[in-house]
């Protein structure tokens, strides 16, 4: 049997540092019943860029009672002919909620936009106004985390290659998977403006390279644990690392820390 290389020996194991994290979680998520907090976090990304596995990792040791995912279909008639953050206003986090959103009202930034599913007046009253929604989420007692899981071009053709043939993963598959790589510098080109017109204090973008999904999963969950408050914090196990997972900033568009 070959011996393992000594850096490869040193490595914590992803099992069981993903344990002691979801420990973490569940210390959180007293802490979130005990005081009444509000927490919601969205997670967005390119197609097959990891947030179902990571919302999985977060999720699975918790209480399903204090706890809830969000992912919402195609909008009906109903949905559009009401205000556009209505049908995600009502899936918002009260006292002692954790919320997560698969995909959230950035949708309209993202898929809608490039894929023509919303009109340029409709895009542009977004980005106009989805900071003032948030401030006021914010100012409502809710604590609101972004994240972005981001993948290479390369990455993503392959992970939708394997989705086509693995049958435990057929209900991922949609008419979107198949136009994410034709439209890539469309998406690219969304989402820059996205980070750019709605990065704020109040909510600014966190962004999880995510090409490798173990060290996106990890260092995910450390950031988001790392920002909360709670009892009993494990704070050298939850400080993430700077290199995955790091605060939006324009130069990163440029100098390859964000896929072009």
């Amino acid at each position: 049997m070959s011996k393992k290389h000594p850096e490869q020996a040193e490595k914590p194991d992803y099992k069981d540092v993903l344990q002691q994290l979801q420990v973490e979680l569940v210390k959180l998520q007293n802490h979130i019943i005990k005081h009444g907090d509000k927490i919601l976090i969205l997670f967005e990304g390119r197609d097959a860029g990891g947030k179902d596995g990571t919302i999985k990792r977060i999720i699975q040791h918790l209480s399903p009672r204090e706890i809830r995912v969000v992912a919402l279909g195609k909008p009906s008639d109903r949905d559009n002919s009401t205000w556009y953050f209505q049908r995600y206003t009502a899936h918002l986090p009260a006292a002692q909620e954790l919320v997560l959103f698969n995909r959230s009202w950035y949708n309209r930034a993202g898929v809608e936009r490039v894929m023509g599913f919303c009109s340029d007046n409709e895009y542009h009253e977004f980005i106009e106004t989805v900071s003032h929604y948030e401030q006021l989420l914010v100012r409502s007692g809710i604590k609101l985390l972004k994240y972005y899981l981001d993948i290479s071009k390369g990455e993503q053709k392959k992970r939708l290659a394997q989705r086509q043939q693995d049958p435990l993963k057929q209900w991922k598959i949609s008419p979107i998977d198949k136009e994410a790589q034709k439209h890539w510098q469309a998406y690219s080109e969304a989402r820059n403006i996205m980070f750019a017109r709605t990065h704020h204090l109040s909510a600014p973008w966190t962004i999880v390279k995510a090409d490798d999904k173990k060290l996106a999963r990890i260092n995910l969950i450390k950031d988001l644990l790392f920002r909360l408050d709670y009892k009993g914090k494990n704070e050298a196990l939850v400080l993430p690392d700077a290199d995955i997972v790091f605060s939006y900033e324009e130069s990163y568009l440029h100098n390859g820390m964000i896929a072009p």
